[in-house]
């Protein structure tokens, strides 16, 4: 083989390497945005719902404080009480909260107003990203920060107190409305 075909020849390698290697270039690009989505889709956990026992310790001998009112979550029995007064119009809650695997709360109480009883079943989701916790109101609410990793100002979860500023209230709420019902039966 002579002199010039070695070059040529080497030259066609020299080109078809490059050909090559711009190709996979070139092929590498396209897929590594795909495979940096995956990776970042990867990193981005799951919401996972929180235990009974999670909840159960959230709530477990707290009260919840409304702008209205609020309820108090009894360890004993699992009891729940609570009082409000929207709008001007006082009632009272008895019944019992239950918690569950899928991160649900409810509150299943009889509520009474002046235009009598009715019982009632409202339940929050709760969902974790780490150590945040996500709550909505089930079955359609939104899902908003229930409780930041950091706790911080704001966090609902800061409604939660360890003190009962409910059952007294909730009594007397109780008391006023039978006393009504009474005074209307005539008695």
């Amino acid at each position: 083989m002579s002199r010039r075909n070695r070059q040529v020849s080497s030259m066609e390698d020299v080109m078809s390497i490059g050909s090559r290697l711009w190709g996979a270039a070139l092929a590498l690009s396209l897929c590594l945005p795909v495979a940096t989505h995956g990776a970042e889709v990867a990193k981005t956990k799951a919401p996972t719902p929180l235990s009974a026992y999670e909840l159960y310790r959230i709530y477990g001998d707290k009260t919840w404080t409304w702008n209205t009112g609020g309820g108090r979550f009894f360890y004993d029995g699992r009891r729940f009480v609570a009082w409000s007064n929207d709008k001007g119009k006082p009632s009272f809650a008895e019944g019992r909260w239950v918690v569950d695997d899928l991160g649900q709360l409810c509150m299943r109480a009889t509520w009474t107003n002046a235009e009598g009883a009715a019982r009632a079943s409202t339940c929050f989701g709760h969902r974790k990203i780490g150590n945040t916790i996500y709550q909505r109101r089930q079955p359609n609410g939104e899902w908003y920060v229930f409780r930041h990793a950091s706790v911080r100002q704001g966090d609902e979860f800061q409604k939660l107190v360890p003190t009962d500023t409910v059952s007294a209230k909730a009594s007397e709420v109780k008391q006023i409305l039978l006393s009504q019902e009474v005074a209307r039966k005539g008695g």
